[in-house]
């Protein structure tokens, strides 16, 4: 039996959960009417399970589509429900980091092209690019649901990691887009790597689990650089990009370490 003080502990981490669940996903959930900024900075701890969770969602309507339609629709349908799920949050992300990076010279620049809510030519292109390239990519995969599962919880754990070491743009203070959490304690660091390695050893073998850990350490240091150099620091749409870009990165490393549909078009049991 839980005494009073687990219980009090179980629904707050509950609260976070669902706080994380509200603002990255449009799946409704309730809510307490007193949220405090140290609840918003701990919610950091869970953006790996809502990845989760969307991979999930994700799967669960490719593996259902795939039954009656072609692989190519079912992707498609797939990807779709995606950007449904969570409002396109961080492809908006993607394409106003591009937009910024790419119009601005200064600082004050690009983060004012990136508050605009319209779309420019480099996010525009960004944005075709990005989606073009996770279609080919899933389609290219002969286990569109590992993937799917795999790089929705995993590029969340690199784009969140970034708080804890980066600072926050403080002339991003008015973005449209800002981050839920500007601090990442060293327990929430801790219970996000937990959650992706959780999720990579489920479904890779040791060693490919290391080398993808390894990708995403490199990329991870490639994506701060970047945005270090550009801003002096990040913005929730550089987290935006950083999740997508690294969404990208692993279903390229499943490509590379072999389980893609020509590699293992004569094995069985895996999902197509």
């Amino acid at each position: 039996m839980m005494n009073s003080s687990q219980r009090v502990n179980l629904s707050e981490e509950k609260t976070l959960l669902l706080l994380a669940v509200s603002f990255f996903t449009r799946i409704p959930v309730r809510l307490p009417t007193e949220i405090t900024p140290a609840q918003l900075n701990k919610t950091s701890r869970y953006f790996a399970v809502v990845g989760l969770l969307v991979g999930l969602i994700c799967s669960l309507v490719y593996l259902v589509s795939v039954e009656y339609l072609p692989k190519s629709l079912a992707v498609l349908i797939a990807m779709a429900v995606s950007l449904l799920v969570t409002g396109a949050f961080h492809e908006d992300g993607w394409a106003d980091v591009w937009d910024g990076f790419g119009g601005g010279w200064s600082i004050e620049q690009k983060l004012n092209i990136m508050k605009d809510s319209r779309l420019g030519t480099y996010g525009a292109a960004a944005l075709f690019i990005i989606l073009l390239l996770k279609f080919q990519s899933l389609m290219a995969l002969v286990s569109p649901v590992m993937a799917l599962i795999l790089a929705n919880t995993l590029s969340r754990v690199v784009a969140t990691s970034l708080i804890y070491d980066m600072p926050y743009v403080a002339l991003d203070a008015s973005s449209k887009v800002k981050p839920l959490a500007q601090h990442l304690s060293s327990n929430s660091l801790i219970i996000l790597l937990i959650t992706g390695l959780v999720v990579s050893l489920w479904f890779l073998p040791l060693v490919e689990c290391f080398l993808l850990l390894v990708i995403l350490f490199v990329f991870r240091a490639l994506l701060a650089f970047w945005f270090t150099r550009q801003l002096g620091g990040y913005t929730g749409d550089c987290l935006g990009a950083a999740q997508q870009s690294s969404e990208i990165v692993i279903y390229l490393s499943l490509f590379i370490f072999g389980y893609s549909s020509e590699a293992l078009n004569t094995s069985t049991g895996i999902i197509n």
